[in-house]
């Protein structure tokens, strides 16, 4: 697949196609989304929400979550805030997720099966990672844009000017029910 891809880009890059979408570094929008990676929003969301290329930082990862206020996304959400000049935050959950219910025991059966060691997963717990934890997903949307939420607005770094709200969005139709 990856070398279709490639071919494609050349034809992309030398017919221009590029041109459309053309802008800087910094959201027009001042808007930062905190998302999941799940492939039906990848052009839902951002139709959803009326967003063009260039209005607004886009951060992705399995089920939208900031999981520690020092993990990936709570560090991209600072740099969006004092280098790109992000003002307000969206962290946006969506229905029928497959973080939900996600648990390591169902990835450890996973890393076996496709040839992990079961020493080499026991040495990783050995160096202090929880992978329990870190692999866990959660049970109620809801709950979890919360708790994502509040990270992000009790965390040390974010100014308290910074407008953080929590949405659910309808994996289908696109609807948006703000979490209070």
């Amino acid at each position: 697949m990856i070398d279709k891809i490639l071919e494609y880009n050349k034809t992309f890059v030398a017919d221009k196609a590029y041109e459309k979408y053309v802008t800087d570094k910094y959201p027009a929008k001042r808007l930062a989304v905190l998302t999941c990676m799940d492939t039906r929003l990848t052009e839902l969301l951002p139709a959803a929400l009326g967003l063009k290329n260039g209005d607004a930082k886009i951060i992705k990862n399995a089920g939208g979550l900031v999981i520690s206020p020092f993990d990936s996304a709570m560090r991209s959400l600072i740099v969006a805030i004092y280098e790109l000049h992000v003002e307000e935050i969206m962290v946006v959950a969506h229905s029928n997720c497959g973080a939900c219910h996600m648990n390591f025991d169902h990835f450890r059966e996973e890393m076996i099966a496709k040839g992990i060691a079961e020493d080499t997963i026991n040495t990783v717990r050995r160096c202090g990672i929880d992978l329990d934890s870190w692999l866990e997903g959660f049970h109620d949307t809801e709950d979890s844009v919360r708790h994502t939420v509040a990270t992000i607005r009790n965390h040390p770094l974010v100014p308290a000017d910074i407008v953080v709200r929590g949405f659910i969005i309808d994996s289908t139709t696109g609807a948006l029910e703000e979490i209070l």
